[in-house]
């Protein structure tokens, strides 16, 4: 199960660095047909420049730039910062006084979770256990909790946001959705992640139940007289392994699809749908522009023009 949680825990910051980064590029002061008005030299210039961005990954110098304001910080790069230097990123939004808030409840989380862990060690009584564990999960609650604050708090590039929407997501899965007005992508999701958790845990009961099954039936002195024998117990034992791999897998996947799902649809908000859906056609006159070409080669031709409204 550690590997798992490692897993699962790399693949969280995978997707904050694709919402980062963005799952579509695109060129904010670009109007109208792309190429229009500029030279083709221009046009190449721009393309290259894109591709180099997009190539570019995870970059410390953005994140570093971005975070002492000398260019915009990117939501991705914003909940990174928080991820690695709590309270950071309430220092880049200038609310100083959240810190004391972060810095002593998660003080007070992890100090409290060690006493009661030595306490519980010393003595054995398992409500030193409970307090251990409600410490340190409020202390990572409030990790939790600053990530997610320090980002909202960020300027928004655009309405809604497609990377804090990716943010948003990737932190509490349905939030982005929630953020852009796609209430009803929530339920699809919960449903999604909870269909995937049961059967990981149905998975896991199952590999754990003939595991020890398989180590009964493998030792002589335990007295084992189940009807499974140790080639039936290894069989169900792989099996459910690799179910449970499986499940993880998928638990994965709905987990990305979540924040991609919040990305796109953020991207797609001020995506123009008229209600003129139409295709014009008109006749139309063609000039031939080379001029090198004689007075005959360059008569005009008769064509079509085709307008589409959508």
């Amino acid at each position: 199960m550690r590997r798992t949680l490692l897993i699962t825990i790399l693949m969280m910051f995978a997707c904050l660095q694709a919402s980062g980064q963005g799952i579509f590029k695109q060129n904010d002061t670009m109007t109208g047909v792309p190429g229009e008005n500029a030279s083709s030299s221009e046009y190449k210039e721009d393309e290259n420049e894109t591709d180099a961005d997009t190539l570019q990954g995870f970059s410390i110098k953005h994140l570093t730039r971005g975070l002492h304001h000398k260019e915009p910080l990117r939501p991705g790069y914003a909940a990174l910062g928080a991820a690695v230097m709590p309270g950071r990123i309430q220092i880049y939004n200038k609310d100083y006084w959240k810190l004391p808030v972060i810095y002593a409840g998660i003080g007070a989380g992890i100090g409290g979770g060690l006493y009661f862990n030595e306490q519980y060690h010393n003595t054995g009584d398992q409500k030193f256990a409970t307090y251990r564990t409600l410490c340190y999960a409020g202390a990572a609650l409030l990790y939790w909790g600053q990530m997610l604050d320090g980002v909202a708090c960020l300027t928004d590039s655009r309405t809604p946001d497609p990377g804090k929407a990716a943010v948003f997501s990737a932190l509490l899965p349905g939030l982005g959705q929630a953020y852009i007005g796609e209430w009803w992508h929530i339920p699809i999701w919960y449903a999604g992640l909870g269909v995937c958790a049961y059967t990981l845990h149905l998975n896991n009961m199952q590999y754990q139940r003939y595991k020890y099954i398989y180590k009964l039936a493998s030792d002589s002195s335990s007295g084992y007289t189940g009807r499974i024998n140790v080639t039936q117990a290894t069989t169900y034992k792989d099996l459910y392994h690799r179910y449970r791999d499986y499940s993880v897998v998928a638990t994965i996947l709905v987990y990305a699809l979540n924040i991609i799902d919040a990305n796109v649809f953020a991207y797609m908000k001020d995506f123009n749908v008229s209600d003129d859906l139409s295709l014009n056609v008109n006749p139309a006159l063609i000039e031939n522009l080379d001029s090198n070409l004689s007075p005959t080669q360059s008569m005009p031709s008769f064509g079509v023009n085709m307008t589409f409204n959508f």
